[in-house]
């Protein structure tokens, strides 16, 4: 029988490992809006009737649901306004297409997103005719055009990754080694834009030593209930890291 890899942890160690460490050193302003953005992994079968802020129902079943509960449930002293936009199958193309709408609207503070599985994924099964290149510059131009919106804005960008042994990544015999030209150029217009980077693919590597891959995303694109909080998790970490 798989032992948890969070058996013996508990509630309150759980807890420890994710807000209570930050909340002596970070300091909230009063207010804040935070905006998600990306594709199905963001989206995690959210509710898209609803464009309330707060929604539980429109935060999804992934990470961006579980770093939203964990903002408000450390930080009770801050007012949020916190969104889930992602989109299953958007790349960076559809985000521009509806950006004004989904989240310039929101007069975002924070800005976190998480796009490039579909911008490569999908020249296999949509007929797309995206490159790396015209992914770094269409990526790069929605970041320009979000600072110029909302002057001050921070941003996260997340690393898009993949575990090699996935199911939907080995039916793809040529995902590498192009894949990793789209992780650069990610990286490159993250570092570009001054945005606070997590690096996805690391963490995911790191953690298919403790466990196998279909512990964390058996697919190799979408992460399990596991894999959404070691997500969720580094999310916390790297957004408190810009209220220090």
């Amino acid at each position: 029988m798989k032992k948890s890899l969070l058996s013996g942890v508990g509630l309150t160690g759980l807890m420890t490992s994710y807000a209570e460490p930050h909340a002596k050193d970070i300091k909230l302003p009063d207010s804040l809006s935070v905006v998600f953005q990306g594709d199905s992994i963001t989206d995690a079968g959210r509710n898209k009737e609803s464009e309330k802020a707060n929604d539980f129902y429109n935060m999804g079943r992934g990470y961006a649901m579980l770093a939203c509960a964990n903002l408000v449930g450390g930080f009770p002293q801050t007012s949020w306004q916190l969104y889930n936009r992602g989109i299953s199958g958007n790349k960076v193309p559809q985000l521009d297409a509806r950006w004004e709408k989904d989240c310039l609207a929101m007069q975002p503070d924070v800005v976190s997103i998480l796009i490039g599985v579909n911008d490569y994924w999908h020249t296999f099964t949509h007929d797309y005719k995206g490159t790396p290149d015209s992914y770094e510059k269409d990526f790069d131009a929605l970041l320009t055009r979000t600072k110029n919106s909302r002057p001050g804005v921070k941003l996260i960008i997340g690393e898009p990754f993949a575990l090699k042994e996935g199911s939907s990544i080995q039916k793809i015999e040529k995902w590498y080694p192009e894949f990793y030209e789209y992780q650069k150029a990610a990286k490159r217009v993250s570092d570009k834009h001054k945005a606070a980077w997590i690096p996805y693919q690391k963490i995911f590597d790191d953690a298919c030593k403790k466990a196998s891959y279909d512990y964390w995303g058996p697919d190799g694109v979408h992460p399990s209930f596991a894999g959404a909080q070691l997500m969720a998790k580094s999310w916390i970490e790297t957004f408190s890291s810009l209220y220090k």
